[in-house]
């Protein structure tokens, strides 16, 4: 039945249903995992590196995590040249606010400005979705620290904790069962990485299969984004417990 329904985004099934939007969430279903967690005290994103080859030039910068503003930061899940499009345009937005009222561009204004985008191309006749999913986090002065998730139809959602790739159904429960409202950052991380641990397809979880960054305030009242470095997530690693320390070492 789909068959004759799934060929154009602008066509609806008889069961109200678009199927070109469906399969571009089924592809972020093969994406690496990432995981959002609200802390009282700021914003925790972890991400999967899916690639990990040894004859693979490493990347100086983040291969799933990227600053949107100074105040707004995001992780990705799906097709990374479809991410890169929309987080250029997210940045010129934010920077366009910045300019004309003189302050940073509200948290869920940004993410709704770049969710419009996105639902435009599941609307008009000739575009294809965008294959990507967003996990947003951000502060603002309105509402504190947010976490947001958006998907390919341009419907976006503010959640304490959220997953999106990979296994994500078997991550959110996990989360579901273990997430408290007064959490703090150290326990946000702790509780991301033993969900994604948990959740990845490898068997072992190193700090070259992992990024993590925060979203988070410093003493002096400044919105910062932090990526943690490789060297500082390998000791967390063997903190939390999920690695050994001699493979740590090795």
């Amino acid at each position: 039945m789909s068959r004759r329904y799934d060929s154009r985004t602008t066509i609806f099934s008889p069961e109200g249903r678009l199927y070109q939007v469906e399969y571009a969430m089924e592809a972020i279903g093969n994406a690496g995992s990432a995981i959002g967690i609200l802390a009282k005290d700021g914003v925790i994103l972890v991400g999967e590196k899916k690639t990990t080859s040894k004859l693979l030039q490493t990347s100086k910068s983040t291969e799933k995590m990227y600053k949107i503003d100074d105040h707004v930061a995001c992780v990705v899940a799906g097709i990374m040249s479809d991410a890169n499009i929309l987080i250029n345009t997210a940045r010129v937005q934010a920077q366009r606010y910045t300019f004309a009222y003189q302050e940073p561009m509200p948290v869920e204004q940004l993410v709704q400005s770049l969710c419009d985008t996105k639902q435009g191309y599941t609307q008009f006749g000739g575009l294809r979705p965008f294959g990507v999913s967003f996990l947003f986090a951000g502060w603002d002065k309105n509402f504190g620290f947010q976490l947001y998730m958006s998907d390919p139809s341009g419907n976006y959602s503010g959640w304490k904790a959220a997953a999106i790739g990979a296994n994500n159904q078997a991550a959110q429960s996990m989360l579901k069962q273990d997430y408290k409202d007064e959490i703090n950052r150290e326990e946000a991380i702790q509780l991301a990485v033993k969900v994604l641990s948990k959740t990845m397809d490898s068997t072992s979880l190193t700090s070259d299969k992992l990024e993590l960054a925060e979203v988070f305030l410093t003493p002096s009242g400044e919105v910062k984004y932090q990526v943690c470095s490789p060297e500082s997530l390998g000791k967390l690693l063997v903190k939390v417990g999920v690695t050994q320390p001699a493979a740590e070492a090795s």
